[in-house]
């Protein structure tokens, strides 16, 4: 595994990180990697086994995880409660505008992905976000594990 998504020795939790990931059933994961050792598929495949629906979107590959690719949030069918984004900063403004668009509750940028804009754009649209931030990282600090 990369740098990214390593859990530090020590960290306080965070409580409102804490519920944001415990309120989480169905996650939509933009920029999901096919390839196993990717940060993106290593962090979905932690929250899959944990119960979580994982819902890929990536512009290439039929099925991620055992699971459908949507090409953009847009094409989901089924609600989301968070959008967990894996593209690059620059990338992310259109995507929490689709965020917003589909209804999500909560985006979140992962580790080294800082956008103020994209977050903005999130806050001003009733999300929760958070940008800089390993998911999996913040949820085992949550769980103590």
């Amino acid at each position: 595994m990369s740098n990214a998504c390593e859990l530090p020795s020590a960290g306080v939790k965070d409580e409102k990180l804490c519920k944001m990931l415990a309120d989480t059933k169905v996650m939509a994961v933009v920029g999901l990697s096919p390839k196993p050792h990717r940060d993106s598929n290593i962090v979905a495949k932690y929250f899959q086994e944990k119960g979580i629906k994982i819902i890929p979107v990536y512009p290439r590959e039929e099925y991620i995880l055992g699971e459908k690719v949507y090409r953009s949030l847009d094409e989901i069918p089924n609600k989301v409660d968070m959008v967990v984004v894996f593209r690059k900063s620059e990338d992310t403004p259109p995507i929490a505008k689709k965020a917003v668009e589909i209804g999500a509750k909560y985006f979140w940028l992962q580790e080294s992905i800082i956008n103020d804009e994209a977050m903005k754009i999130a806050t001003e649209g009733g999300l929760e976000a958070v940008q800089d931030k390993c998911a999996m990282v913040e949820d085992k600090r949550c769980n103590n594990a």
